[in-house]
């Protein structure tokens, strides 16, 4: 099981630039809503997009998606720790935790899309 994350664990490495976020919902709930510098990444699409869009297996990455009841940052994270990542955690609570802390949130189509 991957290790988790705290939010305030999380928004200190956002602020900071020290993480790549990686939202696993993808497509519209991603437009809808992401976490400032996310990057989509649904697990289906980790096999064929990882090393494109995350090209250091060594840096500090974090899934996330909706809530804890949502399976997808857990599955994002085992792709990417099999494919050999070696710095994935799990922001457990997802989206709705860091709604709910009034913290910001981005919204609209990944860059270059």
């Amino acid at each position: 099981m991957t290790a988790l994350i705290t939010r305030d664990e999380l928004h200190k490495l956002i602020d900071r630039d020290d993480v790549t976020v990686v939202d696993a919902l993808g497509g519209t709930y991603y437009e809808q809503q992401h976490l400032p510098g996310a990057i989509p990444l649904k697990p289906a699409d980790v096999t064929t997009q990882a090393a494109e869009l995350l090209p250091d297996t060594e840096a500090a990455i974090v899934t996330y998606c909706a809530n804890e009841a949502c399976p997808n940052s857990e599955q994002v994270a085992s792709k990417l720790e099999r494919l050999g990542y070696t710095n994935v955690r799990k922001y457990r609570e997802g989206i709705q935790d860091w709604l709910e802390a009034g913290l910001p949130i981005h919204t609209g189509a990944p860059v270059g899309a």
